[in-house]
């Protein structure tokens, strides 16, 4: 019996011996690869793509939630929601076009800097027929305070020189889409 004991506990030292050789073989390999690790997985929510949207649309897109993106306004609607329409009087914006938005989910949160804009469109297509998104939008009058403004969700929201009797040129800061 003491033959087999001494041989049971040869074998145990054995594989514990290769055992702590082969993690003393993966600890250098493991601090080896600390060396390049790998970018962090926190989001920023800033917008992917937004220095080539400002170059090339003068729109600057900050940070949002992916729930509201840009849209391209010649892509036909579906259904009963279509587009916000946000117009504005600088001509360097969107070669002089709407920039248009679309909501995908709610709730929903885009922040940005629109030029110059005097009217929003909610994106319901019927006017009056309740089927836009419940939204507001934070705007900032040159030479103002930012203050946020309830949206039409079927219609026309005029803002700075839009509205009666015109105000000042105004900048539309961010979009929020309740619901």
């Amino acid at each position: 019996m003491d033959i087999v004991v001494k041989r049971w506990l040869a074998g145990v030292a054995a594989v514990t011996v290769a055992a702590g050789g082969a993690a003393a073989l993966t600890v250098p390999a493991l601090a080896e690869a600390g060396a390049e690790d790998p970018p962090s997985l926190v989001e920023d929510y800033s917008y992917p793509g937004a220095a080539a949207i400002l170059d090339q649309q003068n729109i600057k897109l900050i940070s949002g939630d992916g729930n509201i993106v840009l849209a391209d306004c010649t892509d036909p609607p579906d259904g009963d929601i279509t587009f916000i329409y946000v117009y504005t009087s600088d001509l360097s914006v969107n070669d002089g076009d709407a920039v248009c938005f679309q909501v995908l989910g709610t709730p929903g949160v885009l922040a940005m800097e629109v030029p110059a804009v005097f009217e929003i469109r909610g994106d319901g297509r019927i006017a009056g027929s309740g089927d836009g998104h419940d939204m507001t939008a934070v705007v900032k009058p040159q030479g103002g305070a930012a203050k946020t403004i309830e949206l039409d969700p079927d219609g026309s929201t005029p803002v700075g020189i839009g509205t009666s009797p015109p105000g000042a040129p105004t900048t539309l800061l961010k979009l929020t889409a309740r619901g």
